[in-house]
């Protein structure tokens, strides 16, 4: 197909959803065999966008529970009554895969945040400000 062709010529009715005209102009014709390969190395992995997907695989399974025990290690929370009247703040997984320069996947990375956007500056919280400082950004920075 031409890149210039109409996108509404196409008669692709199986699928359900919307149809997204960039799909009919994307390809990796032009791209070199090196960058065709790292598309396809890190087009196999997949990263799950809700609990139930995450659930079904080990390796996500062993990220969450490295993330609640992280978080019971450093103390994150504690477990107080709700008061009367209030509804607790959501939270929900973040999943992210991350790799290495050379594009092996370094670690699958699994964080619990809080639903933000329930939360009301002054009854819910008063400050947010945490610095924290990882090991592994001290080191790239300490190179520099």
């Amino acid at each position: 197909m031409s890149p210039y062709s109409d996108s509404s010529s196409s008669s692709n009715t199986k699928g359900k959803g919307t149809r997204y005209p960039i799909s009919q102009f994307l390809n990796y014709h032009n791209l070199s065999s090196t960058h065709k390969s790292f598309v396809a190395f890190i087009s196999r992995v997949v990263e799950p966008t809700t609990f139930a997907q995450a659930s079904t695989d080990p390796l996500w399974q062993e990220a969450m529970d490295k993330e609640i025990q992280a978080l019971e290690q450093n103390n994150t929370w504690s477990i107080t009554p709700l008061p009367a009247g209030k509804h607790p703040i959501g939270c929900k997984w973040v999943y992210k895969v991350k790799y290495n320069s050379d594009g092996s996947v370094e670690r699958y990375k699994a964080r619990l945040v809080a639903k933000g956007y329930t939360q009301q500056e002054g009854l819910d919280y008063t400050a947010t400000f945490s610095p924290t400082a990882k090991l592994v950004n001290f080191k790239h920075v300490n190179a520099l």
